[in-house]
């Protein structure tokens, strides 16, 4: 694209950048530019082996530098580490039962919400590991949670039907997301935080408004439960993945079905859009993966090699690079374009079911 043109574009459309900004937005858009434009072919070594806690890991995330991450456990706690040294920082103490969901408050990441089978939430300070408050009123299992980008709502899905949000400054519960049949097993806020969906096992997926609760639409057309739903980053489209073996597109805005993406033999088991909302790329139990255009809704891509179901999929920030974690004790780097793999990752002994890249794509975590 011509740097110039763009810039002039965003000037017009964007009534904070005056005149005096246009030469950093030039700037800018040539770092970006270059950025996108190196060649990437890191291989990725071994670094640390952390036996991280006595029971089975439950979940890893880091934070968005990744300079931290953190990991939950059967073993009812959380533990915060510092990636560079491989050093624990803190334990975080105090549920019940199963730590299950872990998220920090990303970008700012001063805060770690942990989701347990307890029916608690709780948040925390990443600096000092002091609990801030004990959010209470689900009657079953938490299962997954997440902040919105704001950082003002942390939201939790729960084995009782609903989904809660609550207000991280003030403690309390702000609303109840009521209506779906069966459990919540997926949720997820959009980028402007004015709306969050939900995944059930009852085969639906709903789209809340977050100030009201009010249910806006429920995207039915999936004959089974529903694995994991995202949006894309401008907010325009959801991806839903099911265990009926499909991906569905639908416009965020009408709730209306857009595509159905099909070619798995096996459930669907984890969907994700790319940083730029342009792929989807889906995991399924029959040991392979997918990507397609977000446009064209072809499929652009086979992923395919691993011995066991892929559990979990993600793309890395610039997009270029993909990461599968299997039940075959591997996790596998791939090329996003071709779908060559360019790196087995092993060394773990039972099944993965957690890997995640941070912001700059150089540091991968697999648990």
């Amino acid at each position: 694209t011509d740097i110039m043109v763009l810039a002039e574009e965003i000037q017009k459309e964007e009534p904070l950048i005056t005149a005096s900004c246009k030469e950093q937005v030039i700037h800018l858009l040539r770092r970006l530019q270059e950025k996108l434009g190196e060649e990437d072919d890191r291989k990725f070594y071994l670094f640390k082996v952390l036996r991280a806690h006595v029971l089975p890991l439950t979940n890893v995330a880091f934070n968005k530098s990744g300079s931290r991450f953190i990991t939950g456990s059967y073993d009812r706690t959380c533990k915060v580490w510092d990636t560079t040294s491989g050093e624990e920082l803190r334990t975080l103490e105090g549920h019940r039962n199963v730590v299950y969901a872990i998220a920090f408050n990303n970008p700012y990441g001063d805060k770690i919400a942990t989701g347990s089978f307890d029916k608690t939430c709780k948040l925390w300070s990443t600096e000092t590991g002091k609990c801030y408050y004990t959010f209470r009123g689900h009657t079953a299992e938490i299962v997954c949670l997440s902040f919105n980008l704001q950082s003002t709502l942390v939201a939790t899905g729960s084995m009782d039907t609903t989904a809660k949000l609550w207000d991280i400054e003030k403690g309390e519960e702000t609303v109840t997301l009521r209506g779906h049949s069966a459990e919540i097993i997926a949720l997820s806020f959009n980028t402007t935080g004015d709306r969050i969906i939900t995944g059930s096992f009852d085969h639906t997926v709903a789209v809340w408004d977050v100030g009201t609760g009010r249910k806006l639409h429920t995207l039915i057309g999936h004959r089974g439960e529903i694995s994991s739903a995202q949006f894309n980053w401008d907010c325009s489209l959801i991806a839903t993945g099911s265990m009926d073996k499909t991906c569905m597109l639908w416009n965020a805005k009408t709730g209306t079905h857009v595509a159905t993406l099909i070619g798995h033999s096996d459930e669907i088991l984890d969907v994700c859009f790319d940083y730029a909302g342009q792929r989807i790329a889906t995991a399924s139990a029959d040991g392979s993966g997918r990507v397609y255009n977000a446009e064209t809704k072809k499929c652009i891509t086979k992923i395919e090699g691993h011995g066991g179901e892929i559990s979990k999929i993600c793309f890395n920030p610039k997009g270029n690079r993909i990461l599968t974690a299997s039940s075959d004790k591997t996790v596998r780097l791939w090329d996003a374009a071709t779908g060559k793999c360019i790196q087995i990752l092993e060394g773990h002994n039972d099944e993965i079911f957690s890997c995640a890249f941070n912001y700059k794509g150089n540091i991968i975590i697999t648990g």
